[in-house]
């Protein structure tokens, strides 16, 4: 079966598709594969600095996805698509968007807390855009648990193994005398260290071996040249030898040659060369970093804790002291390496893969089309926490930490939130990391999927969470909020309901005493600059399009604050209102042309007659965008209101 239309399957990768890493060699081999399975397929690199995205990658990879016929299959490798979800964001909605994770990007070694937190948050909103995930081991699936991505959304595809040493297998045997040759094969970096090999080794320089490193020294020059002064500090420059990167060909050589493999790795998102040694019959000894705890649990292979450099000194003197037991070990791995996967093994699941998530996406084109658009909630995210009015912010923070709670709820319990159209949790994200109390959030929605995401975003911040999947109504909203609520807060969606439901808002907040914090609801107005003569026609048939039935009776569309302000004040309450505007700019052309995308919808579903005029403006203004001219403001209003204590 092949993949939808036999359209070739483009794979994205972060700049030359022919370095020889680990994540490298798994697109290339699994496209190798493909193509001589009848899938056509091919690899592109991007341009640019990855995975902290640079203005050069940015470009190439939304240069990349806009050359793509709408509907075709494009695989966007971990490393290139974890720091840019608005790219993605934009693209996902034409096109079959698959991320393929190697390992997440927040788990590299060496990353600054800041750099960690910034990729984790990144890349868990560019999951959240893509259509579908694969990974390489179940230990990088199981990781991505953390990252908000559903484990139904996502399928696991092992390497293969035929790649490099399998036309040379024979049956082994460890000389009882003499040197013995350690092979260690992996890009000098400090995830992988080999310093630590090193260490372990200077140790034991009364036996007599022989180790050689292969991989790369350019991808981190610096770690290079350390690990050249350590070897050169301790006395083995001439026990340890630096080769290089090697072809196919050569580096099946050395696996010829050696007698024992070694992977000292912290940790790996699965260990291809694992697999490999064990194709070649070779008895290993590794880590147990990541999925590596799963990747060597077999025989031949002795692992031992990631890290421990006396604990790897220790494995390696076993099999350099006792040969009849490395010659147990060589004969286990010998019988290991006969089942391992071949890469046609990988693009048979590939296939599999494909077609699964193509019977997903048909059964979920049945959905309910009034839920919220992952992507957009993606794309709007930064907007939105950029815009929020601190004013009014702080204002709430000093109510809360002035009133303690509300009368059913002493201050020393944590702050009951109640979440109303939670969405993917980004009011949540932002609030709770700005409130210095323990906090438990309720979290109310239609969508158990962005609850589900919401919820895993939320709970390490807070002292608890509970979602609530409901369709929230005027009839309902009273019992639905939890009784002891010490705030109730929404974001983006009050200019979407109706009078009725507004009344039943501020019911429910004077019954409870909570104060009410709505951010973000429309106000009415945009502005574009430069000016065009067809906004005014665009702004007017968006705002007759806000006052439509969005599900809770005609929406008050941008009079929803004002409204409400009216109605809690009646019950008792004090309001403050602020604005909280969008300023789009050249920066957030993916958000803008999804905004105009939107409007340009509306507009049509007011006025069809003038399809003409709509759909000139929508190309001239992205034409504007596309060049970096355009600036959106769109204005929004910010609520707080509490209840005056007698």
């Amino acid at each position: 079966m092949a993949v939808k239309g036999d359209q070739p399957v483009l794979f994205l990768v972060p700049g030359d598709p022919q370095q020889r890493t680990g994540g490298y060699r798994y697109v290339a081999q699994l496209v190798k594969a493909l193509n001589a399975g009848g899938q056509p397929a091919r690899v592109q690199g991007l341009e640019g600095q990855f995975p902290i995205a640079d203005s050069v990658a940015e470009s190439a990879m939304d240069s990349a996805l806009s050359a793509c016929e709408d509907g075709a299959t494009v695989v966007l490798d971990g490393l290139a698509m974890g720091g840019l979800p608005a790219v993605v964001g934009k693209h996902a909605a034409r096109l079959r968007l698959i991320a393929l994770v190697h390992h997440p990007l927040a788990d590299e070694t060496g990353l600054g807390e800041q750099d960690r937190a910034f990729l984790h948050e990144s890349e868990t909103r560019a999951l959240a855009a893509v259509n579908h995930v694969l990974t390489t081991s179940r230990h990088t699936a199981q990781r991505l648990e953390h990252f908000q991505v559903p484990a139904g959304a996502i399928r696991v595809i092992e390497p293969g193994a035929d790649t490099v040493a399998t036309s040379r297998r024979t049956v082994r045997t460890v000389p009882q005398s003499g040197e013995l040759q350690i092979l260690c094969v992996a890009s000098l970096s400090p995830r992988k260290a080999q310093h630590q090999l090193v260490e372990a080794l200077a140790g034991l320089q009364h036996l007599s071996w022989h180790c050689t490193f292969v991989g790369s020294t350019e991808r981190d020059p610096d770690y290079s040249q350390q690990l050249v002064s350590q070897i050169q500090d301790l006395g083995l420059s001439r026990r340890i030898s630096m080769v290089g990167e090697l072809g196919d060909a050569a580096l099946a050589d050395h696996y010829h040659a050696a007698d024992l493999f070694v992977l000292p790795s912290l940790y790996e998102g699965y260990g291809m060369v694992i697999d490999e040694a064990l194709s070649a019959g070779l008895p290993i000894i590794t880590s147990d970093g990541g999925a590596l705890a799963a990747t060597g649990d077999r025989p031949g292979i002795a692992q031992y804790p990631a890290g421990s450099v006396k604990e790897l000194s220790d494995c390696l003197d076993s099999c350099l002291t006792d040969r009849q037991w490395l010659q147990g070990m060589t004969s286990a791995a010998q019988h290991s390496g006969e089942s391992v996967r071949r890469w046609s093994d990988a693009a048979a699941d590939f296939i599999g893969a494909m077609a699964a998530m193509e019977d997903t996406a048909n059964l979920n084109d049945t959905r309910d089309h009034s839920q919220f658009d992952q992507q957009w909630l993606v794309l709007r995210e930064p907007a939105d926490h950029k815009a929020r009015n601190t004013t009014l912010l702080e204002r709430l923070i000093g109510w809360l930490q002035k009133s303690g709670g509300n009368d059913q709820n002493p201050a020393e319990e944590p702050l009951q939130i109640a979440d109303l159209g939670a969405g993917a949790g980004s009011n949540g994200v932002y609030l709770s990391e700005r409130l210095s109390q323990p906090q438990h959030w309720t979290l109310l929605d239609q969508d158990s999927g962005l609850l589900a995401k919401a919820s895993a975003r939320l709970r390490p911040k807070v002292a608890g969470v509970e979602v609530l999947e409901c369709t929230l109504e005027a009839g309902n909203l009273c019992q639905l909020v939890p009784h002891q609520a010490d705030l109730i807060t929404a974001s983006a969606l009050i200019d979407l309901t109706s009078a009725n439901w507004l009344d039943a808002l501020a019911d429910a907040a004077k019954a409870r005493r909570a104060g009410v914090f709505i951010v973000l609801s429309y106000a009415g107005e945009f502005q574009l600059s430069p000016e065009h003569p067809d906004d005014d026609l665009l702004r007017s048939l968006v705002n007759d399009h806000q006052h439509g039935d969005k599900g809770s009776g005609a929406a008050m569309g941008p009079e929803a604050t004002g409204y409400l302000k009216q109605q809690l004040e009646t019950r008792g309450f004090d309001v403050a209102v602020e604005p909280s505007p969008w300023v789009l700019g050249h920066t957030e052309q993916q958000l803008q042309a999804a905004l105009m995308a939107g409007w340009c919808e509306a507009a049509l579903e007011q006025r069809p007659a003038e399809r003409a005029r709509i759909e000139q403006w929508h190309a001239d203004r992205l034409r504007d965008a596309d060049r970096g001219l355009l600036t959106i403001t769109v204005a929004h209003h910010d609520l707080f209101g509490w209840p005056v204590h007698a």
